[in-house]
């Protein structure tokens, strides 16, 4: 018997292995399908104890379009949770119908928690501030679709980059990859950590840290455009001093390069500009089916499915 394997960081699975996943997603976008029976009899199980719209019902559309089926829940109200069941407790429970666990957490390291008292495997679909794994490789999919490859090239983060899961988990992931370039965009208040800071400079990878966006956006070969959110503030005064301090225009997307992609984890407030959603170069639809292609295969690769 395989060995139980979990997804609860994208370091978890090498380059290589990545490499084979991204394929995997790229035949099944060639041929949906192709791959509607191959979880027939499966069960999914959604377990959100914060709000999600695109990755819960992202997770499910892949399992549905497997072939399989999905049971769970989309609120912590509306589960033995709001009893005060501890997450131990209720994977062991769904462990016992299921096949596969997708877990969204507001706590670091809830996932984590339940992948030790797993059965079955356990996908961390998002846990605080902490990591969003899945997203992470939907970025890196996308990205190796548009490029055509993971190396050589410079990449914007901007908007909130110090409560941004999204953002963190990208960084590390990236920082994997040769001749990645980044480039912080941030008012300092929502500066990127210095943990992540101190990593790249031990890696030797350059990364510069700016405020405004248009002295750096005719470099960029990808923005990573992000919300400031309002969930992560302490006060609102401070959230609605910085909330617009990014929108990115016409105006601003004319200094870019002819080829510069536009990438965002959603959901989009009003971070861009929606007279931007025309322009070729905005990916981040496209970003929400790469979304579903790479969850249908990890579905897959985690079950041992070949």
């Amino acid at each position: 018997m395989e060995k139980l394997r979990h997804m609860m960081n994208p370091l978890d699975f090498s380059v290589e292995e990545l490499e084979e996943l991204f394929d995997l997603a790229g035949k099944i976008e060639k041929d949906l399908p192709g791959y509607s029976h191959k979880c027939d009899g499966k069960i999914l199980a959604t377990c959100f104890y914060e709000p999600s719209t695109r990755t819960r019902l992202s997770f499910e559309t892949a399992m549905i379009r497997l072939g399989g089926q999905v049971i769970g829940f989309a609120d912590a109200n509306s589960s033995s949770a709001a009893k005060g069941e501890s997450v131990a407790d209720t994977i062991r429970v769904i462990s016992c119908f299921a096949d596969i666990c997708a877990m969204r957490h507001p706590k670091e390291g809830a996932p984590m928690v339940a992948a030790s008292k797993s059965t079955i495997p356990v996908i961390n679909a998002g846990d605080g501030g902490h990591q969003h794994p899945t997203q992470t490789l939907t970025d890196l999919l996308t990205i190796r679709s548009l490029y055509g490859s993971l190396k050589n090239f410079t990449i914007g983060l901007c908007g909130d980059l110090k409560f941004g899961r999204t953002v963190h988990s990208l960084i590390n992931a990236l920082s994997r990859y040769e001749g990645i370039r980044f480039i912080f965009i941030s008012p300092k208040e929502l500066k990127v950590p210095d943990y992540i800071t101190e990593m790249l400079r031990q890696k030797n990878i350059p990364y510069e840290e700016v405020i405004k966006l248009e002295e750096v956006i005719p470099q960029l070969d990808f923005l990573y455009m992000t919300r400031v959110q309002k969930e992560r503030f302490f006060n609102e005064e401070d959230y609605i001093r910085l909330r617009n301090f990014y929108i990115l225009d016409k105006e601003k997307m004319a200094l870019a390069k002819e080829k510069m992609f536009i990438l965002h984890p959603l959901p989009r407030v009003n971070e861009i500009s929606v007279e931007i959603d025309d322009d070729p170069r905005a990916a981040y639809f496209k970003q929400v089916q790469y979304g579903m292609y790479v969850r249908m295969a990890l579905i897959l690769t985690l079950l041992g499915i070949k």
